[in-house]
């Protein structure tokens, strides 16, 4: 997993007003707490950040004021209809320290031939790994699959060096036949009629 550098910068104004001004800048506000400290108000570069984030679970290498910080994100707020960052909360981690995380579910292969369809009933998997090796997803294969079967977490093959948290016989993918609609039965379709 790379290391994404990002420069920030203390902030000493808070509030709303002070949020919209630095977002003006090009600029997002966040919040740097963990191992004890007293959380840290920083501002990170907007368009940088943004790039950094498309990457799930990202180890962003923060520059404060010339001092260098490990940092996962954990809470992540945009504009529900622009979709901007507002704000970011970061948590400090270091290397080879363990950290739980959700790492997203993906699937690959073709189900058996017929028409079957494919539930996520979960998304994304809560596992414990290393902060410097946190993976970006796993891939589940569906190769082959018939109605009925499915996948529970702990027949999921996870990256060396990462541990399993959620309920070992969670079901993540379920394979479900097709449902074709059945037509009105006539009487049905006449008895609406009249109602109408």
């Amino acid at each position: 997993m790379s290391e994404v550098k990002l420069a920030a910068s203390v902030r000493s104004e808070f509030g709303k007003g002070a949020a919209r001004a630095i977002r003006r800048d090009g600029q997002v506000p966040a919040v740097v707490y963990g191992h004890g400290s007293e959380p840290a108000h920083v501002t990170l570069p907007a368009h940088d950040l943004a790039l950094a984030l498309r990457t799930p679970n990202v180890l962003l290498s923060l520059d404060v004021d010339g001092k260098t910080e490990l940092a996962i994100p954990k809470a992540v707020q945009r504009d529900a209809i622009k979709g901007f960052l507002i704000h970011v909360d970061l948590l400090l981690v270091r290397r080879g320290e363990k950290v739980t995380v959700e790492v997203v579910v993906e699937t690959e292969g073709d189900l058996a031939p017929g028409s079957f369809l494919v539930e996520n009933v979960l998304n994304t998997l809560s596992v414990e790994t290393e902060a410097t090796h946190i993976p970006t997803s796993v891939t589940v294969s569906i190769e082959g699959l018939e109605a009925g079967n499915s996948i529970l977490a702990k027949d999921i093959e996870l990256p060396s060096g990462t541990t399993l948290v959620t309920d070992p016989d969670a079901v993540v993918i379920q394979i479900l036949a097709a449902q074709a609609e059945e037509p009105a039965a006539e009487g049905e379709a006449a008895t609406e009629g009249a109602e109408a």
